[in-house]
């Protein structure tokens, strides 16, 4: 099976006084494409920076890290540009919607950055919509959406440019049980029709949903478990 992200050896600090906090401590994983995968741990455990190694938001001090097969450490500013833009997708906690704009241009957004022009970006954001069951909230506005339709608008801009890897940071967190649920929900739908997709939580229910569980600890990759759901497919 091809890989998404391979990461060897990945260590990276950050100063703290005189002194220096070790945040990712020599860490070894592989993802390969279609896979749904948690990373979780508690707060401070390093996963939030191990998110944004893979998400080509950061380059790490020490170690390598392949998405789809390219080395990123060595790249370009320009080049991380690109996978960020044309192959990752990102979803985060508070959803980060313009608050004047509708949903249809809330998920057109990223397309409007693209260096080639896409010529049906209406039509592609309109079929998001529709595949996060929002079809008929295209001109509402955020403010007329509650908390759970607002993370399927979301999910719905980082699908648009049809990205190989959904990057999803905490994407439950500011949501009540019920609408966290409907959102895994999503998550496990999109994953059967092939999508790759990595969640950064520290909730355990919600990482029991993925096939995988990658457990980060004070830096460390401490357990590398396969789920019961992966176990019954």
């Amino acid at each position: 099976m091809d890989t998404a992200i391979v990461c060897r050896e990945l260590s990276h600090s950050f100063p703290i006084g005189e002194e220096r906090f070790q945040v990712l401590d020599r860490i070894s994983f592989q993802i390969d494409k279609g896979e749904m995968v948690a990373i979780i741990g508690p707060s401070g455990s390093g996963k939030s920076t191990l998110m944004n190694v893979i998400g080509c938001l950061m380059t790490p001090e020490q170690g390598e890290i392949e998405i789809l097969g390219k080395p990123t450490p060595a790249m370009k500013k320009e080049q991380l540009a690109e996978i960020r833009q044309n192959h990752i997708g990102f979803v985060f906690q508070q959803f980060n919607l313009l608050s004047r704009t509708s949903a249809l241009d809330n998920v057109k957004m990223p397309l409007m950055y693209r260096d080639d022009k896409v010529g049906d970006a209406d039509e592609r954001a309109k079929h998001c919509l529709t595949l996060v069951g929002l079809g008929d909230k295209l001109d509402s506005h955020p403010n007329q959406l509650s908390g759970g339709q607002q993370q399927r608008v979301a999910i719905a801009r980082a699908m648009v440019n049809q990205p190989d890897i959904l990057l999803a940071d905490e994407p439950t967190g500011a949501l009540d049980s019920k609408t966290s649920e409907d959102i895994v929900e999503l998550f496990k739908a999109l994953n059967r029709k092939g999508q790759t997709i990595v969640i950064i939580t520290h909730d355990h229910e919600v990482a029991a949903q993925a096939n995988r569980i990658l457990h980060i600890k004070d830096g460390k990759l401490v357990k590398d478990q396969q789920t019961r759901l992966e176990a019954i497919a």
